[in-house]
């Protein structure tokens, strides 16, 4: 038992590969969650207004999607403390909330459309990566 507890500890001390495989794995479902368009939860987002979707340039099937510089910002990053998700875009947080962006006044409300999130297959997916990583799976 001790030597068990001793791997453990070993394990604990450096999360580095941990941190890794869980970040890997929220890019990867969060980039099928951008393909299907849906929440975490999935539900699927809020559709485009006809206007606007009118007058998009390019990509006017896809939800979130112009130049696709949202998708592609999403990344991981870890420390001592933890590891977080998500995008450093400002923007990217108007879109998940919904809200009114400082535009003219004749543009409507962006409607909430959840992106960035785990639902709980996620929560146990990532439990089953933490199980192995501490039993040397």
């Amino acid at each position: 038992m001790n030597r068990q507890l001793k791997d453990v500890a070993d394990k604990i001390s450096n999360l580095q590969p941990l941190y890794d495989q869980i970040g890997e794995y929220l890019l990867t479902v969060h980039h099928n969650r951008w393909r299907l368009q849906q929440s975490p939860q999935g539900l699927p987002w809020q559709p485009l207004a006809s206007n606007y979707k009118q007058r998009k340039p390019v990509n006017q099937q896809w939800i979130l999607v112009l130049n696709d510089h949202l998708r592609q910002s999403l990344t991981y990053w870890y420390d001592e403390q933890g590891l977080a998700f998500g995008t450093a875009l400002e923007y990217g947080a108007i879109h998940h909330y919904g809200g009114q962006q400082d535009m003219p006044p004749h543009l409507a409300a962006i409607p909430a459309r959840p992106w960035l999130g785990v639902s709980q297959d996620d929560i146990s997916e990532i439990y089953d990566i933490l199980g192995d990583f501490l039993m040397d799976k």
